[in-house]
């Protein structure tokens, strides 16, 4: 069961009870036929007159949300705006929505029409101007820098315009080489904020494209509102490719300068900052020749000169007698000096040698043999050093300084 409200009532309905399509469309009506009159804003998409009819109908439109609705005006009331109603033009309008039954379409039936003038323009674009640097869409830290030599350049302008051929001409007299690719699309107008930002989408998309430039030539305030559109200012700022914007003369300004990358006085001068002048860059590059063919051959002189003064001096030029003869000497006084060092040392050695030999000699016990001393022993090897270490008939063996004799004990003395 699925309820339908009318009347502030619900109203059940079912596949085995359906709500019949003129029921619905009463109810519709209903509703619709309470919300009164109001005031609505919008821009003239369509306007059609009808000669000798009573009314006439438009298409107001939202160009921010590209959503637009019928609007059918008494002929006294359109001919009473001033300036006469023109497509494109902002307005204000009085009506009452108004849902017709048979067709099952939404209106709204005007009684009064205001066009919206430049100084309410100006007054809401800068309104909309505030709001958008408060979400830091102006800031500078958010541009990119555009590329020195872009391999696609996209152009976004009007089919046929100067502005196209400015662009166009300047920058392939600057680069012969550059390539575009080119979307006309509508530059003022009703259709103009829609065929550009689609535009500018494509081209984003495309990964060749290395910048895009959003052109027109001069206008007034209100030829030029497009490119001050909000829809059109947040596409650009969500451009992942940088955006070169080319709008008017030097003393225009739309919103799209600000959130731009690059703002650009003119197309021509838009073509200047996209591509480089290949005349200037050769001279460039031969300039730079020129500065490094200098400081070669500077350094070349420079580093020439310091040789032949290095040549000049004495050490180089006699290296035997510079530099071999008096280290000659030098090594001749320093090997004479070793051989003194090394003499003397062993000399020393020597004489060391024999004080030590002598001491040795004279705390040898074969020196004290020699003066005709003995050593006792007994059988056992053991040096006798006391009578009473020795028994009667114990055999002894007599150390003599050359030789030994056996003997034995055979009585005490005295």
């Amino acid at each position: 069961m699925v309820g339908a409200y009318a009347a502030g009532m619900p109203i059940q309905t079912s596949p085995e009870e359906p709500m019949p399509v003129r029921t619905l469309a009463q109810h519709i009506a209903s509703w619709v036929s309470r919300l009164g009159r109001v005031w609505v804003e919008g821009q003239v998409a369509q306007l059609t007159r009808r000669p000798g009819a009573g009314t006439s109908f438009l298409t107001l439109r939202d160009p921010v949300a590209d959503v637009s609705i019928s609007v059918t005006v008494p002929r006294a009331v359109l001919e009473a705006v001033v300036p006469p109603l023109v497509e494109g033009a902002r307005v204000v309008v009085f009506a009452k929505p108004d849902y017709y039954l048979t067709r099952g379409t939404l209106s709204l039936a005007a009684t009064e029409i205001r066009p919206v003038g430049l100084g309410d323009l100006l007054a809401r674009l800068e309104r909309l101007k505030a709001v958008l640097a408060a979400e830091g869409l102006f800031e500078v830290g958010r541009k990119r820098a555009l590329p020195f030599l872009p391999r696609t350049v996209g152009l976004v302008c009007g089919r046929g315009s100067a502005a196209e051929r400015d662009v166009l001409e300047n920058a392939r007299q600057r680069w012969p080489a550059v390539d575009f690719r080119v979307e006309n699309v509508a530059v003022q107008g009703v259709y103009a904020v829609a065929e550009v930002v689609d535009a500018i989408a494509r081209l984003d998309r495309d990964p060749a494209v290395d910048v895009i430039v959003i052109t027109r030539g001069g206008g007034s305030v209100e030829d030029l509102l497009p490119f001050s559109d909000e829809a059109m200012v947040r596409a650009v700022a969500a451009c992942l490719t940088p955006v070169v914007s080319a709008i008017g003369h030097e003393q225009d300004s739309p919103l799209l300068d600000l959130v731009a990358d690059v703002r650009a006085s003119t197309p021509t001068d838009a073509a200047r900052r996209v591509v480089p002048d290949v005349r200037e860059e050769l001279a460039g590059v031969r300039q730079a020749l020129d500065r490094v063919r200098r400081a070669v051959t500077d350094l070349v002189a420079r580093e020439g000169s310091r040789l032949e003064t290095l040549r000049s001096r004495p050490v180089l030029a006699d290296p035997v007698a510079g530099l071999v003869t008096p280290r000659l000497a030098e090594i001749g006084q320093l090997t004479e000096r070793a051989r003194r060092t090394v003499t003397h040392r062993l000399d020393r050695a020597g004489d060391e040698l024999e004080h030590t030999r002598a001491r040795v000699r004279a705390l040898s016990p074969a020196a004290t043999l020699a003066r005709g001393y003995a050593v006792v022993q007994r059988a056992d090897g053991l040096v006798v050093r006391d009578e009473a270490e020795v028994a009667i008939d114990d055999l002894l063996r007599v150390r003599l300084a050359v030789g030994e004799l056996p003997a034995r004990r055979t009585a005490p003395l005295g």
